[in-house]
């Protein structure tokens, strides 16, 4: 991100994402990149999506006998904030964060993702 401070634009880093490592499911990553190439964005914006979508639904539905058995580990970006809630959405129906975030993949929206170009944007002071 770009901020202008001054008159003079300066990089700097986006305080309110994190980094997160999780394990997901293989071929979710495959459908995941195939989406992003289709929506001009990046796998971290199409999950942030699914989550906030997912974050708004009162309740869960998930069958933890249905779990896919190729889990890979996958490290990527999220607002903090709803990083946050997801987690505590995880607790309090007693399941896995990969689980809800492999929950959260139908809920994308294609159509409200951040373009790829998000990360250059320029913010005022």
């Amino acid at each position: 991100m770009w901020k202008v401070v001054n008159g003079k634009l300066i990089q700097t880093v986006d305080e309110t994402r994190t980094e997160y490592k999780t394990r997901i499911s293989a071929s979710l990553i495959k459908k995941l990149k195939i989406m992003a190439e289709q929506s001009n964005s990046h796998i971290s914006y199409l999950l942030e999506n699914g989550f906030k979508n997912i974050l708004s639904e009162s309740a869960i539905t998930y069958d933890k006998k249905n779990r896919p058995k190729d889990r890979v580990e996958f490290r990527t970006t999220c607002d903090k904030d709803t990083l946050a809630s997801l987690r505590l959405l995880a607790k309090n129906n007693k399941l896995n964060l990969n689980d809800v975030i492999e929950a959260s993949i139908p809920y994308i929206d294609q159509n409200n993702v951040k373009h790829a170009n998000w990360r250059y944007r320029i913010e005022k002071e």
